[in-house]
Parts: structure tokens; sequence; C-alpha cells
């Protein structure tokens, strides 16, 4: 399943229940963070790196080991959000 999340973003859900969120709009930690969140929707400006996160089938937020511990990923790359939707799509 493929949602859009407040035009800053996506999320996909894969058959295993696992979801995860890719955001590169204002506000999100990418290159946008610094935009006015009224000012530009981030399709129209596009991001170099974005914002990830992942939950769990039970609905919980992951500690994922890229995220240096924590459960939000920090300027993630087209290649790193590719590994994390792969290794999603695997569990």
């Amino acid at each position: 399943m493929f949602r859009i999340t407040g035009s800053k973003g996506f999320h996909i859900t894969f058959e295993n229940g696992y979801t995860v969120s890719v955001q590169f709009g204002p506000g999100n930690y990418c290159d946008n963070y610094n935009t006015e969140i009224s000012s530009v929707q981030a399709g129209e400006r596009g991001s170099e790196t974005a914002e990830c996160a992942v939950w769990a089938k039970d609905g919980k937020m992951i500690e994922h080991p890229d995220f240096g511990g924590g459960e939000v990923s920090n300027r993630s790359t087209p290649a790193q959000v590719l590994s994390l939707l792969n290794w999603a799509a695997k569990q």
C-alpha cells in the first residue's frame, strides 16, 4: 500500500505489515528542514535527503541500527532509503 502524507512524503506498507515513512518536506530532517512550511510542498522542491522511520506490523516504531539508535533517520540518501525499504520488505 502507498500513501501520500501531508504533501511532504509517503508511506509504503509491505505485505509483511512493516511500514516505511519517507519524508522530505519543510520541517523534516532533510535538506528542506529550514524551509517555511507554508512556502512549498515537498514534491515541488525535491530534496537530496529524507527523514525515514519504520513501524513493525504491531504498529510500534523501530529503533533501526542505521538511525544511530533512534526511531527516525536524519538526512538519509536515496541509497540509504532503498536499503531501508529492502530491509523492511524482508522482515
